[in-house]
């Protein structure tokens, strides 16, 4: 991703968390900050109280597009399509930032061109949003000084979820709404320390800090720390790594606190690659449905049985102290250090501090960073030295490649739309009670909230015949499922929207296998179904 876009390859907030409330204006796209994100949604809340201005563009009614002053009710995947018709009254109407655009961005024209084509009509016309309210939202973004634009997963987990992403960093650069306070381009990460794994490189094409292994200085850099030759190619995203394993490519995989089998998309695909293994390892605090799969399961740590340190989505490195001993009698990161051991490579930390500090001495970003220094505080990355506060928002001066570069960007549909066999489209999320996946493993939450309801509009509902409460059977062409309904305006006729909470029904086994062609995220918020009412 270029220009404003390549900051956050790392998913980071540009801007903080706490910004939020001295904001004038809130854009949401592709989140359910409520739920999803319920701190973030209650400073959002707060905001709006304080008298900040509220846009929501979801399909679904959630908590906050009910408090909205504005909430655009966008047919799925037609994102882009949006965002070209904002730019393009936008620049219509004369009200782009020409100072910043002449002085930090370029390729502009090519832009221009792109959004030129995506007039209010056309835009109205596939993304179902009424014109007049096109053209107010475009000019209040443009016009207001401090605006920030939030995303999460509605708009990543589509087959062009990195063309999402570039689409809004080219309408925050368009109104000069970057490199600011309060203001920004902010993805909310998905749990609480998925910043700190894609930090420490967890991902298959980066060391730590987002250095990539394709680069021969950085790959030097970390064979002479660790004594071995390193590969000089991307590894395998999580979908290639299933493909290859049904392949028979690959024979043995180590999960490490991950439940695919309940939460990745296409399950049954997933079920597949894991049966052809000839060897699996799962460590886990739980039986999941994963680890049912396993050749050996590995005892795990939590979090309250270790220490170490945390990331989270607004770049914010924290401590993390245990509060018990670890029950398996070692912690995570200790089992693996004595695995590596067996296999021939030796590892000999003490501490996790001493890891950390290894880390950071190989990493820019964090270089500045010492337990010492985030023993009360934590401190925002990049943070380059010992006397650097940390940095509250990015992009002050300039973009990371100089100037930032706009791209035009058409219209991608999503891999797979309701015909006459599926007439219906799903989209799948979280719920506040369970957060995450959590429900087989604690009474209290399941008590909160004990099964998947599919929620469906009245208008279908009166034509299925079926009534909240009702037991339903949801296929698609990977799987099917049953569960009950919950009819509700939330969601627009034509869409059913369930959680992927529950084992009993489990949502992924209809979700579509297509995927981002960069980020390798599935589509988990469109795929195509139908319902049909089952007996009693």
């Amino acid at each position: 991703m270029a220009g404003l876009a390549t900051s956050f390859g790392s998913g980071a907030m540009t801007n903080s968390i706490n910004e939020i409330l001295g904001a004038e204006l809130l854009l949401l796209i592709g989140t359910n900050t409520t739920e999803a994100h319920p701190v973030i949604g209650y400073k959002m809340k707060q905001a709006v109280r304080g008298g900040a201005k509220l846009i929501v563009i979801d399909p679904r009614r959630t908590e906050l597009a009910g408090e909205a002053d504005y909430w655009l009710r966008l047919k799925p995947g037609t994102d882009i399509p949006l965002l070209n018709g904002l730019m393009h009254i936008i620049i219509k109407e004369d009200l782009y930032d020409k100072d910043f655009v002449a002085e930090r961005t370029e390729n502009f024209e090519a832009l221009k061109e792109t959004v030129g084509r995506y007039t209010p009509e056309y835009v109205s016309q596939l993304t179902g949003v009424p014109v007049e309210d096109l053209i107010t939202v475009a000019r209040l973004y443009a016009k207001t000084d401090k605006a920030m634009i939030f995303y999460t997963l509605g708009i990543t987990e589509h087959v062009c979820g990195t063309s999402n992403v570039m689409s809004i960093a080219n309408l925050a650069m368009l109104t000069g709404h970057v490199g600011r306070p309060h203001t920004g381009v902010n993805p909310l990460r998905g749990q609480n320390n998925v910043q700190g794994a894609c930090d420490m490189g967890a991902l298959p094409n980066v060391f730590t800090g987002y250095q990539r292994v394709t680069d021969p200085a950085a790959r030097q850099k970390f064979e002479d720390a660790w004594g071995v030759s390193l590969p000089a190619e991307n590894g395998l995203m999580i979908p290639e790594m299933f493909d290859a394993a049904t392949a028979g490519k690959i024979k043995a995989m180590y999960i490490l606190g991950e439940n695919p089998v309940l939460t990745d998309p296409n399950a049954n695909h997933i079920k597949s690659g894991l049966e052809k293994l000839e060897f699996l390892v799962v460590h886990e605090l739980f039986l999941t449905e994963t680890a049912a799969y396993a050749d050996v399961i590995l005892p795990a740590a939590s979090f309250a049985e270790t220490d170490g340190t945390f990331t989270n989505t607004e770049r914010r490195v924290q401590r993390v102290r245990k509060a018990i001993d670890p029950l398996p009698g070692r912690t995570n990161w200790q089992t693996i250090m004595a695995l590596s051991s067996r296999m021939g490579y030796p590892m000999n930390y003490r501490s996790a501090e001493e890891i950390f500090n290894e880390m950071a001495s190989l990493t820019p970003s964090y270089a500045g960073i010492t337990y010492g220094r985030i023993d009360k505080e934590g401190i925002q990355w990049p943070c380059p030295t010992l006397d650097h506060p940390g940095t509250p928002f990015l992009h002050a001066g300039s973009f990371t490649r100089g100037k930032g570069l706009f791209q035009g960007i058409e219209h991608i549909p999503p891999a797979e739309m309701p015909d006459k066999d599926y007439p219906f489209i799903l989209s799948t999320g979280r719920i506040l009670f369970h957060y995450n996946v959590t429900t087989p493993y604690s009474a209290g939450i399941k008590s909160m909230w004990s099964e998947e309801y599919a929620e469906v509009n009245p208008d279908d509902a009166a034509r299925l015949g079926v009534a909240t409460g009702d037991r339903v059977k949801v296929s698609s062409r990977r799987g099917e499922l049953t569960t009950r309904v919950q009819v509700t305006d939330r969601v627009p006729p034509g869409i059913i929207w369930m959680s992927f909470h529950y084992a009993e029904s489990p949502t992924n086994v209809l979700t579509s296998n297509a995927y981002d062609p960069v980020t390798k995220t599935g589509e988990y918020k469109v795929c195509a179904v139908r319902i049909e009412k089952l007996a009693g």
